[in-house]
């Protein structure tokens, strides 16, 4: 089982340690940097990679007729992606952005579907992938429904301590969807 918060670690450390094998990986990664403030996939963009996070925390987003809304904070140790973009090769819907210095290993993913046709660990790395982002979005969708703003902050403060110190305010509020103000009026009671 997933710890809540690792050490940061490379994709072969990852792979590694939960599929407990020391078999290299099938397909070729880059390794980049990117800068505070980076965008990596822009809305409209074309996503070809998925990218796992060595360190760093990415924030992915979206525009509606309501404005920015943040769809989910990415760390160290997880996998990002404009993943309905990556899999229909149809532009993307939302944005990653970097909100701190990142060191992320890029799988390109026609590699990766290259690798499923002749590695099981491919095939296994590409399930234990998207049972991780789907078990990431039933979570979330159901802290939504059933949690209120306070809860939900809480929960993400327990599970990712590392967001108090490297997210601002007015971006942990439009996650929880909530106003700024609040959020502060929120952590004082809780202090």
């Amino acid at each position: 089982m997933k710890k809540h918060y690792h050490l940061p670690m490379t994709l072969t450390q990852y792979i590694s340690e939960m599929l407990s094998t020391n078999e290299g990986l099938p397909f070729l990664t880059v390794t980049a940097e990117y800068s505070k403030k980076s965008v990596i996939t822009s809305i409209g963009q074309l996503e070809r990679n998925i990218y796992f996070i060595q360190d760093g925390i990415i924030e992915i987003g979206m525009e509606t007729d309501a404005g920015n809304k943040i769809v989910e904070f990415c760390f160290s140790n997880d996998f990002v992606s404009s993943y309905t973009s990556v899999l229909s090769q149809e532009p993307s819907d939302v944005y990653l952005y970097c909100l701190t210095d990142c060191i992320v290993e890029i799988i390109p993913y026609d590699k990766l579907r290259v690798a499923y046709e002749t590695s099981l660990l491919a095939n296994q790395f590409g399930r234990l992938a998207t049972e991780g982002l789907y078990m990431k979005r039933v979570r979330k969708e159901k802290d939504t429904l059933i949690k209120n703003a306070e809860q939900r902050y809480l929960e993400l403060i327990k599970y990712r301590p590392e967001v108090i110190k490297e997210i601002p305010v007015h971006r942990i509020a439009r996650y929880l969807g909530i106003h700024p103000e609040s959020l502060s009026r929120l952590r004082k009671s809780i202090s």
